[in-house]
């Protein structure tokens, strides 16, 4: 009797092991998953800021009355496609369309509003950094 009681001992402790290594592993997985995640989303952001800095500088550079090249405005809406598939958070979705239908409108001259634009911006960057650390409150 002693010894069937020390076998189902023995077989619980091992389940009960195998389940804590279990719930490690998991954990370990997910931390992975979300550090990739992460690094795939400030990639994309990345390169959106790139071609947003880009078109910035084309719509200040630009003559009045001419337009940009429309291949760098393509490529801001692409970029901004990429992270609207990228992104975790529809926060961070609407503030990059928002930005990008700015910068679209100041490259093109149309209501050419500076601070409208730099609101834009600033509501980008904080919605990157909530979509990237959403636990980490951002100090303003």
């Amino acid at each position: 009797m002693l010894s069937l009681a020390g076998v189902a001992l023995g077989a619980a402790g091992s389940l009960f092991g195998q389940y804590l290594v279990s719930r490690a592993s998991h954990r370990q997985l997910e931390t992975q998953q979300n550090a990739e995640h992460r690094a795939e989303v400030k990639d994309v952001i990345l390169k959106f800021l790139e071609v947003a800095f880009r078109v910035e500088k084309a719509a200040s550079a630009v003559p009045d009355g001419e337009e940009p090249p429309e291949a760098l405005l393509d490529e801001l809406w692409l970029a901004q496609a990429e992270l609207d598939l990228a992104a975790r958070t529809e926060p961070l979705r609407g503030a990059a369309h928002r930005y990008a239908v700015r910068l679209t409108s100041a490259a093109r001259g149309e209501g050419a509003d500076g601070d409208g634009l730099y609101r834009a911006k600033v509501a980008f960057m904080d919605a990157a950094y909530d979509d990237l650390w959403p636990s980490s409150p951002r100090s303003r």
